[in-house]
């Protein structure tokens, strides 16, 4: 991956074990559906940016993780998941990779 952050290398590693494959996973996603996409921490979390504008972030928490869009133009693969609640993130409370929607419903290029 390019456009790295070490310090997202270090946030993942201090996660619960639980969270570490959900938040490299999340990573891996963002980074094959917006190559030129640059990690960066924002509020101790972290963060993706795209063209200047934070395009989504991700949280690990004791029991569970969140991943959210920021943008409302960004959020339309809201309307394609069940689970959409914007205290928790775009996709509400993660605990594994399976409580995600399925991968071609993340990439902006899909349609429901």
């Amino acid at each position: 991956m390019k456009n790295t952050d070490a310090r997202i290398d270090a946030y993942i590693a201090k996660s619960a074990p639980f969270a570490r494959p959900v938040l490299s996973h999340l990573r891996a996603l963002v980074h094959e559906a917006c190559p030129g996409v640059e990690e960066t921490m924002k509020w101790s979390m972290p963060s993706f940016v795209h063209e200047g504008r934070i395009l989504c972030g991700m949280a690990a928490f004791k029991g569970h993780c969140t991943f959210g869009f920021w943008h409302k133009d960004m959020v339309e693969v809201l309307a394609r998941t069940a689970k959409g609640d914007s205290m928790m993130g775009s996709f509400g409370r993660i605990t594994a990779i399976a409580d995600l929607p399925k991968e071609n419903l993340l990439r902006p290029s899909a349609r429901p």
